[in-house]
Protein backbone atom coordinates (compact mmCIF):
# COMPACT_ATOMS: atom_id res chain seq x y z
CA UNK A 1 0.00 0.00 0.00
CA UNK A 2 1.29 3.43 -0.96
CA UNK A 3 0.65 6.49 1.13
CA UNK A 4 1.65 10.14 1.27
CA UNK A 5 2.28 11.77 4.61
CA UNK A 6 2.42 15.55 4.95
CA UNK A 7 4.00 17.53 7.77
CA UNK A 8 4.99 21.08 8.61
CA UNK A 9 1.66 22.84 8.88
CA UNK A 10 0.70 25.05 11.78
CA UNK A 11 -0.12 28.56 12.92
CA UNK A 12 1.99 31.43 11.65
CA UNK A 13 1.69 35.20 11.76
CA UNK A 14 1.14 37.25 8.61
CA UNK A 15 4.44 37.77 6.83
CA UNK A 16 5.87 34.59 8.28
CA UNK A 17 7.10 31.40 6.64
CA UNK A 18 6.40 27.69 6.78
CA UNK A 19 7.89 24.69 5.04
CA UNK A 20 5.67 21.74 4.22
CA UNK A 21 6.98 18.26 3.49
CA UNK A 22 5.28 15.27 1.91
CA UNK A 23 6.84 11.81 1.68
CA UNK A 24 5.60 8.88 -0.34
CA UNK A 25 6.12 5.45 1.17
CA UNK A 26 5.25 1.87 0.35
CA UNK A 27 5.74 -0.15 -2.82
CA UNK A 28 6.96 2.64 -5.13
CA UNK A 29 8.60 2.10 -8.52
CA UNK A 30 8.80 5.69 -9.69
CA UNK A 31 7.23 9.02 -8.77
CA UNK A 32 6.34 11.27 -11.66
CA UNK A 33 4.68 14.65 -11.07
CA UNK A 34 4.20 15.76 -7.47
CA UNK A 35 2.07 18.66 -6.42
CA UNK A 36 0.53 20.75 -3.68
CA UNK A 37 -3.09 21.81 -3.53
CA UNK A 38 -5.06 23.73 -0.93
CA UNK A 39 -8.64 23.98 0.18
CA UNK A 40 -10.00 26.84 2.23
CA UNK A 41 -13.27 26.46 4.18
CA UNK A 42 -16.25 26.51 1.84
CA UNK A 43 -14.09 26.60 -1.27
CA UNK A 44 -12.91 24.10 -3.85
CA UNK A 45 -9.50 22.49 -3.78
CA UNK A 46 -7.10 24.57 -5.88
CA UNK A 47 -3.72 23.88 -7.39
CA UNK A 48 -0.80 25.60 -5.66
CA UNK A 49 2.27 24.20 -7.41
CA UNK A 50 3.57 21.16 -9.25
CA UNK A 51 7.00 19.74 -10.01
CA UNK A 52 8.06 17.07 -12.45
CA UNK A 53 10.61 14.39 -11.75
CA UNK A 54 13.08 16.43 -13.76
CA UNK A 55 12.45 19.54 -11.69
CA UNK A 56 10.19 21.61 -13.94
CA UNK A 57 7.81 23.68 -11.83
CA UNK A 58 4.55 25.55 -12.21
CA UNK A 59 2.70 27.80 -9.77
CA UNK A 60 -0.68 29.35 -9.25
CA UNK A 61 -0.54 33.09 -9.90
CA UNK A 62 -1.53 33.79 -6.30
CA UNK A 63 1.67 32.22 -4.92
CA UNK A 64 4.25 33.09 -7.56
CA UNK A 65 7.28 34.76 -6.02
CA UNK A 66 6.28 33.69 -2.50
CA UNK A 67 6.14 29.87 -2.61
CA UNK A 68 8.79 27.48 -3.86
CA UNK A 69 8.20 23.81 -4.63
CA UNK A 70 11.12 21.37 -4.65
CA UNK A 71 11.66 17.64 -4.36
CA UNK A 72 14.18 15.01 -3.37
CA UNK A 73 13.73 12.05 -5.71
CA UNK A 74 15.92 9.79 -3.59
CA UNK A 75 13.58 10.33 -0.64
CA UNK A 76 10.32 10.43 -2.66
CA UNK A 77 9.65 13.73 -0.93
CA UNK A 78 8.22 17.03 -2.11
CA UNK A 79 8.55 20.31 -0.24
CA UNK A 80 6.69 23.60 -0.29
CA UNK A 81 8.52 26.62 1.09
CA UNK A 82 5.97 29.32 1.83
CA UNK A 83 7.12 32.88 2.50
CA UNK A 84 5.30 36.17 3.03
CA UNK A 85 2.21 34.33 4.18
CA UNK A 86 -1.08 36.17 4.41
CA UNK A 87 -4.45 35.22 5.95
CA UNK A 88 -5.64 34.38 2.42
CA UNK A 89 -3.20 31.45 2.44
CA UNK A 90 -5.08 29.80 5.30
CA UNK A 91 -6.25 26.39 4.13
CA UNK A 92 -5.72 22.68 4.38
CA UNK A 93 -2.77 21.84 2.15
CA UNK A 94 -2.72 18.51 0.34
CA UNK A 95 0.07 16.91 -1.60
CA UNK A 96 -0.37 14.43 -4.40
CA UNK A 97 1.87 12.25 -6.49
CA UNK A 98 1.53 10.42 -9.78
CA UNK A 99 3.06 7.03 -9.14
CA UNK A 100 4.09 4.54 -11.82
CA UNK A 101 1.73 1.52 -11.88
CA UNK A 102 -0.38 3.07 -9.09
CA UNK A 103 -1.76 6.33 -10.39
CA UNK A 104 -2.60 9.48 -8.45
CA UNK A 105 -2.32 9.31 -4.68
CA UNK A 106 -3.29 12.05 -2.19
CA UNK A 107 -2.07 12.83 1.29
CA UNK A 108 -4.37 13.40 4.24
CA UNK A 109 -3.76 17.15 4.37
CA UNK A 110 -2.10 19.51 6.81
CA UNK A 111 -3.66 22.68 8.21
CA UNK A 112 -1.96 26.03 7.62
CA UNK A 113 -3.40 28.98 9.53
CA UNK A 114 -2.10 32.50 9.02
CA UNK A 115 -3.32 34.80 11.77
CA UNK A 116 -2.09 37.39 14.20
Amino acid sequence: QVQLVESGGGLVQPGGSLRLSCTASGRIFSVNVMGWYRQAPGKQRDLVATITRGGSTSYADSVKGRFTISRDNAKNTVYLQMNSLSPEDTAVYYCNADLLWVGLVWGQGTQVTVSS
